[in-house]
Protein backbone atom coordinates (compact mmCIF):
# COMPACT_ATOMS: atom_id res chain seq x y z
CA UNK A 1 0.00 0.00 0.00
CA UNK A 2 1.22 3.37 -0.36
CA UNK A 3 0.54 4.47 3.71
CA UNK A 4 3.32 1.98 4.51
CA UNK A 5 6.14 2.57 1.54
CA UNK A 6 9.03 4.61 2.06
CA UNK A 7 8.91 5.93 -0.93
CA UNK A 8 7.79 6.50 -4.86
CA UNK A 9 8.15 3.15 -6.62
CA UNK A 10 8.06 5.15 -10.26
CA UNK A 11 10.50 8.30 -9.03
CA UNK A 12 12.64 6.61 -5.82
CA UNK A 13 11.72 9.92 -3.78
CA UNK A 14 10.84 9.45 -0.10
CA UNK A 15 7.61 10.43 1.42
CA UNK A 16 8.00 12.89 3.95
CA UNK A 17 6.73 12.31 7.01
CA UNK A 18 4.10 14.07 9.60
CA UNK A 19 3.16 16.11 5.85
CA UNK A 20 0.34 18.46 7.10
CA UNK A 21 -2.21 19.33 4.94
CA UNK A 22 -1.80 23.35 3.88
CA UNK A 23 -5.14 25.00 5.74
CA UNK A 24 -7.78 25.87 3.24
CA UNK A 25 -8.75 29.37 3.12
CA UNK A 26 -12.11 30.72 1.66
CA UNK A 27 -11.60 33.86 -0.87
CA UNK A 28 -12.96 36.55 -0.11
CA UNK A 29 -13.00 36.18 3.83
CA UNK A 30 -12.25 38.85 5.56
CA UNK A 31 -8.90 38.18 7.28
CA UNK A 32 -8.86 38.45 11.05
CA UNK A 33 -6.84 41.39 11.11
CA UNK A 34 -8.31 44.34 8.75
CA UNK A 35 -5.95 47.44 8.09
CA UNK A 36 -7.12 50.81 10.25
CA UNK A 37 -9.00 53.23 7.67
CA UNK A 38 -7.67 55.93 6.03
CA UNK A 39 -7.63 59.02 7.92
CA UNK A 40 -9.20 61.20 4.55
CA UNK A 41 -11.96 58.44 4.02
CA UNK A 42 -12.92 59.45 7.98
CA UNK A 43 -12.70 63.37 7.14
CA UNK A 44 -14.95 62.89 4.15
CA UNK A 45 -16.99 60.30 6.17
CA UNK A 46 -17.65 63.06 8.73
CA UNK A 47 -18.03 66.00 6.12
CA UNK A 48 -21.00 63.87 4.63
CA UNK A 49 -22.61 63.35 7.86
CA UNK A 50 -22.71 67.16 8.50
CA UNK A 51 -23.82 67.90 5.61
CA UNK A 52 -26.51 65.31 5.86
CA UNK A 53 -27.51 66.37 9.56
CA UNK A 54 -27.30 70.15 7.67
CA UNK A 55 -30.00 68.81 4.39
CA UNK A 56 -32.11 67.62 7.81
CA UNK A 57 -31.67 63.70 6.98
CA UNK A 58 -32.90 61.43 10.08
CA UNK A 59 -30.64 58.51 9.14
CA UNK A 60 -27.30 59.61 8.23
CA UNK A 61 -26.13 56.23 7.34
CA UNK A 62 -28.25 55.99 3.65
CA UNK A 63 -26.23 55.92 1.36
CA UNK A 64 -26.54 58.56 -1.50
CA UNK A 65 -28.76 57.22 -3.72
CA UNK A 66 -27.31 56.62 -7.67
CA UNK A 67 -27.46 59.15 -10.25
CA UNK A 68 -29.74 57.87 -12.90
CA UNK A 69 -27.45 57.70 -15.80
CA UNK A 70 -29.17 54.40 -17.38
CA UNK A 71 -32.58 55.80 -17.09
CA UNK A 72 -31.77 59.02 -19.04
CA UNK A 73 -34.48 57.72 -21.86
CA UNK A 74 -37.46 58.19 -19.34
CA UNK A 75 -36.17 60.36 -17.32
CA UNK A 76 -36.13 62.79 -20.53
CA UNK A 77 -39.66 61.10 -21.29
CA UNK A 78 -40.73 61.95 -17.84
CA UNK A 79 -39.67 65.74 -18.09
CA UNK A 80 -40.99 66.10 -21.76
CA UNK A 81 -44.50 65.07 -20.66
CA UNK A 82 -44.48 66.98 -17.66
CA UNK A 83 -45.47 70.94 -18.77
CA UNK A 84 -42.96 73.37 -17.83
CA UNK A 85 -44.04 76.33 -15.83
CA UNK A 86 -43.86 79.24 -17.95
CA UNK A 87 -43.03 82.74 -16.09
CA UNK A 88 -45.36 85.26 -16.30
CA UNK A 89 -44.35 87.90 -19.29
CA UNK A 90 -43.80 91.37 -18.41
CA UNK A 91 -45.96 93.51 -20.48
CA UNK A 92 -44.22 96.28 -21.34
CA UNK A 93 -46.38 99.73 -20.19
CA UNK A 94 -45.55 102.77 -22.62
CA UNK A 95 -44.97 105.63 -20.49
CA UNK A 96 -44.76 109.08 -21.68
CA UNK A 97 -42.22 111.31 -20.09
CA UNK A 98 -42.56 115.15 -21.10
CA UNK A 99 -39.43 116.85 -20.28
CA UNK A 100 -40.64 120.50 -19.65
CA UNK A 101 -37.49 123.02 -19.62
CA UNK A 102 -39.82 126.06 -19.55
CA UNK A 103 -43.42 126.16 -18.35
CA UNK A 104 -45.96 126.96 -21.07
CA UNK A 105 -46.92 131.27 -21.23
CA UNK A 106 -49.70 132.86 -22.68
CA UNK A 107 -48.40 135.67 -24.94
CA UNK A 108 -51.58 136.32 -26.58
CA UNK A 109 -52.72 137.80 -22.42
CA UNK A 110 -49.51 139.16 -21.91
CA UNK A 111 -49.24 143.12 -21.59
CA UNK A 112 -46.13 143.58 -23.59
CA UNK A 113 -47.79 141.61 -26.61
CA UNK A 114 -47.24 142.80 -29.77
CA UNK A 115 -49.31 145.66 -30.52
CA UNK A 116 -52.33 145.33 -32.97
CA UNK A 117 -55.67 147.56 -33.20
CA UNK A 118 -57.96 145.81 -30.93
CA UNK A 119 -61.00 147.48 -32.49
CA UNK A 120 -62.52 147.00 -36.01
CA UNK A 121 -64.51 149.62 -36.01
CA UNK A 122 -61.12 151.62 -36.43
CA UNK A 123 -59.28 150.17 -38.80
CA UNK A 124 -55.63 151.10 -39.95
CA UNK A 125 -55.41 153.75 -42.57
CA UNK A 126 -54.17 152.40 -45.94
CA UNK A 127 -50.65 152.85 -47.55
CA UNK A 128 -51.82 154.62 -50.20
CA UNK A 129 -54.10 158.17 -47.78
CA UNK A 130 -50.78 157.65 -45.80
CA UNK A 131 -48.39 158.20 -48.61
CA UNK A 132 -50.75 160.97 -49.74
CA UNK A 133 -50.80 162.46 -46.19
CA UNK A 134 -46.54 162.35 -46.17
CA UNK A 135 -46.33 163.93 -49.70
CA UNK A 136 -48.28 166.94 -48.20
CA UNK A 137 -45.99 167.47 -45.06
CA UNK A 138 -43.06 166.80 -47.60
CA UNK A 139 -44.24 169.29 -49.78
CA UNK A 140 -44.85 171.68 -46.40
CA UNK A 141 -41.55 170.50 -45.12
CA UNK A 142 -39.59 171.95 -48.20
CA UNK A 143 -41.56 175.09 -48.65
CA UNK A 144 -40.66 176.08 -45.00
CA UNK A 145 -37.07 175.20 -45.72
CA UNK A 146 -37.01 177.14 -49.30
CA UNK A 147 -38.52 180.19 -47.52
CA UNK A 148 -35.76 179.82 -45.11
CA UNK A 149 -32.96 179.90 -47.52
CA UNK A 150 -34.36 182.98 -49.34
CA UNK A 151 -34.71 184.49 -45.92
CA UNK A 152 -31.19 183.65 -44.97
CA UNK A 153 -30.34 185.21 -48.94
CA UNK A 154 -31.80 188.05 -48.36
CA UNK A 155 -30.11 188.98 -45.55
CA UNK A 156 -26.79 188.87 -47.58
CA UNK A 157 -25.98 185.44 -47.06
CA UNK A 158 -24.35 183.11 -49.60
CA UNK A 159 -25.37 179.78 -50.51
CA UNK A 160 -22.38 177.34 -52.07
CA UNK A 161 -22.29 173.67 -52.64
CA UNK A 162 -19.29 173.07 -51.02
CA UNK A 163 -18.79 169.34 -48.75
CA UNK A 164 -18.62 171.09 -45.60
CA UNK A 165 -21.93 173.43 -46.53
CA UNK A 166 -23.82 170.13 -48.09
CA UNK A 167 -23.13 168.61 -44.67
CA UNK A 168 -24.40 171.82 -42.80
CA UNK A 169 -27.88 172.02 -45.16
CA UNK A 170 -28.58 168.53 -43.98
CA UNK A 171 -28.46 168.80 -40.23
CA UNK A 172 -30.38 172.22 -40.92
CA UNK A 173 -33.11 170.29 -42.87
CA UNK A 174 -33.20 167.28 -40.38
CA UNK A 175 -33.67 170.22 -37.59
CA UNK A 176 -36.68 171.64 -39.77
CA UNK A 177 -37.88 168.18 -40.02
CA UNK A 178 -37.81 166.93 -36.29
CA UNK A 179 -39.59 170.69 -35.07
CA UNK A 180 -42.18 169.92 -37.89
CA UNK A 181 -43.15 166.46 -36.67
CA UNK A 182 -42.17 167.21 -33.13
CA UNK A 183 -44.57 170.57 -32.69
CA UNK A 184 -47.70 169.81 -34.95
CA UNK A 185 -47.94 166.06 -33.40
CA UNK A 186 -47.34 166.95 -29.71
CA UNK A 187 -49.38 169.60 -29.74
CA UNK A 188 -52.19 169.72 -32.64
CA UNK A 189 -52.50 165.37 -32.61
CA UNK A 190 -51.57 165.25 -36.27
CA UNK A 191 -48.86 166.84 -38.70
CA UNK A 192 -51.00 169.08 -41.51
CA UNK A 193 -50.72 166.81 -44.01
CA UNK A 194 -52.83 164.04 -42.00
CA UNK A 195 -55.40 166.98 -41.33
CA UNK A 196 -55.90 167.74 -45.05
CA UNK A 197 -56.53 163.88 -45.74
CA UNK A 198 -58.76 163.56 -42.44
CA UNK A 199 -56.01 161.16 -41.00
CA UNK A 200 -56.13 161.21 -37.04
CA UNK A 201 -53.54 159.54 -34.87
CA UNK A 202 -55.68 156.93 -32.19
CA UNK A 203 -54.46 154.12 -29.60
CA UNK A 204 -54.44 150.28 -30.14
CA UNK A 205 -58.04 150.50 -28.70
CA UNK A 206 -59.18 153.00 -30.82
CA UNK A 207 -59.49 156.27 -28.60
CA UNK A 208 -57.38 159.22 -28.41
CA UNK A 209 -53.80 159.20 -27.19
CA UNK A 210 -52.65 160.93 -24.11
CA UNK A 211 -49.08 163.24 -24.53
CA UNK A 212 -46.88 160.60 -23.39
CA UNK A 213 -47.57 158.60 -26.86
CA UNK A 214 -47.84 161.59 -28.81
CA UNK A 215 -43.84 162.32 -27.05
CA UNK A 216 -43.15 158.59 -28.22
CA UNK A 217 -44.26 159.06 -31.27
CA UNK A 218 -42.37 162.38 -31.89
CA UNK A 219 -39.25 160.26 -30.78
CA UNK A 220 -40.26 157.62 -33.55
CA UNK A 221 -40.26 160.38 -36.35
CA UNK A 222 -37.10 161.20 -35.59
CA UNK A 223 -35.85 157.94 -35.76
CA UNK A 224 -37.32 156.88 -38.95
CA UNK A 225 -35.89 160.22 -40.39
CA UNK A 226 -32.19 159.51 -39.07
CA UNK A 227 -31.92 156.13 -40.76
CA UNK A 228 -32.99 157.99 -44.32
CA UNK A 229 -36.53 156.99 -43.69
CA UNK A 230 -36.01 153.24 -43.12
CA UNK A 231 -39.16 153.86 -40.79
CA UNK A 232 -41.39 154.78 -43.04
CA UNK A 233 -40.79 151.90 -45.51
CA UNK A 234 -40.89 149.57 -43.01
CA UNK A 235 -44.80 149.85 -43.75
CA UNK A 236 -44.41 147.74 -46.42
CA UNK A 237 -43.28 144.54 -44.61
CA UNK A 238 -45.38 144.85 -41.51
CA UNK A 239 -48.02 142.37 -41.19
CA UNK A 240 -50.45 145.15 -39.69
CA UNK A 241 -48.73 148.08 -41.88
CA UNK A 242 -46.86 150.01 -38.96
CA UNK A 243 -44.54 151.85 -39.10
CA UNK A 244 -41.65 152.63 -36.50
CA UNK A 245 -43.15 155.54 -34.68
CA UNK A 246 -46.31 153.18 -34.52
CA UNK A 247 -45.15 150.52 -32.78
CA UNK A 248 -42.69 152.51 -30.82
CA UNK A 249 -45.79 154.51 -29.29
CA UNK A 250 -48.12 151.91 -29.88
CA UNK A 251 -50.26 154.36 -31.95
CA UNK A 252 -51.51 154.31 -35.09
CA UNK A 253 -53.04 156.30 -37.78
CA UNK A 254 -56.61 155.80 -39.12
CA UNK A 255 -59.51 157.63 -41.52
CA UNK A 256 -62.23 156.94 -39.41
CA UNK A 257 -63.77 158.30 -35.90
CA UNK A 258 -61.66 157.72 -32.81
CA UNK A 259 -63.69 156.33 -30.36
CA UNK A 260 -65.04 158.58 -27.71
CA UNK A 261 -64.50 156.64 -24.63
CA UNK A 262 -62.01 153.79 -23.87
CA UNK A 263 -64.71 151.88 -21.02
CA UNK A 264 -67.00 151.88 -23.74
CA UNK A 265 -65.30 149.31 -25.50
CA UNK A 266 -65.70 145.53 -24.56
CA UNK A 267 -62.02 144.39 -24.67
CA UNK A 268 -61.97 141.14 -23.63
CA UNK A 269 -58.79 139.32 -21.08
CA UNK A 270 -57.25 138.24 -24.46
CA UNK A 271 -56.63 141.83 -25.60
CA UNK A 272 -55.49 144.34 -23.08
CA UNK A 273 -55.19 147.86 -23.47
CA UNK A 274 -51.76 148.66 -24.29
CA UNK A 275 -51.77 152.33 -23.78
CA UNK A 276 -53.11 154.33 -20.78
CA UNK A 277 -54.25 157.85 -19.86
Amino acid sequence: MLDEGEGCSICDSAFAENAETPELVAVGSPTATEPEEPEWRREVSRRLEEYRARRRRLNPDDSQSGLPFFAQPDFEEEVSERPRPRSPQRQRQIERVEIRIQPELDFSSAYNDRARPQTALVPVASLTERRRAGALDALFLGLTIAGFLGLFRSLGGQITFDKMDAIVYLVVSYLFYAQYFFIFTVFAGATPGMQLCCLTIVRLDGSLPDTQQLLWRSFGYLLSGATLMLGYVWAMWDEDNFTWQDRISQTYVTAATPMPETSSLDVGPGQQTFAHR
